[in-house]
């Protein structure tokens, strides 16, 4: 059974940096079957600065009426970017993604550089059951929108 993070991360996430032009983080989390691409500083330092979802494309570019041709990462990162320690217990980053209403954590190591990442899928496929179940349940409820309907989180 897992129970660190290390554990059940993805590795070496693909990375882009705020300067990233908008189409070519899509065709990232594209060609790398994933919901999210981690923002780094710069690609020497690797510290991450924000993170990228396709639901912040769509909201934040798309829903908003910009051109996404025109946008860079910066323009839709969701910042300050979460993080937990890949040698932090399981427990720990499940309460920290429940806390936070996040569907994924990126890992840093202890120079604070990104290596890796960890999603409600990897918990499915390499954590515990349980733990699945309660982030899910915690990380998908309605949160109160500004006119007042439930949000599609």
């Amino acid at each position: 059974m897992a129970s660190r993070v290390k554990d059940v991360m993805t590795p070496n996430p693909v990375c882009g940096v705020p300067g990233t032009p908008l189409q070519e983080v899509a065709v990232m989390l594209l060609e790398n079957d994933c919901g999210a691409i981690p923002v780094v500083e710069s690609k020497d330092t690797g510290r991450p600065v924000g993170i990228v979802t396709d639901r912040d494309i769509a909201l934040r570019a798309v829903a908003a009426g910009k051109n996404a041709l025109d946008l860079r990462a910066v323009d839709c990162m969701t910042t300050p970017c979460k993080t937990v320690s890949e040698d932090m217990s399981l427990d720990e980053c499940v309460a920290m993604m429940e806390g936070n209403k996040v569907r994924r954590m990126v890992v840093v190591d202890d120079s604070g550089a990104v290596c890796g990442i960890v999603s409600q899928a990897d918990l499915a496929l390499k954590g515990d059951e349980q733990k699945v179940a309660e982030v899910v349940r915690s990380v998908s409820e309605p949160a109160k929108a500004a006119h007042g309907r439930p949000s599609a989180a």
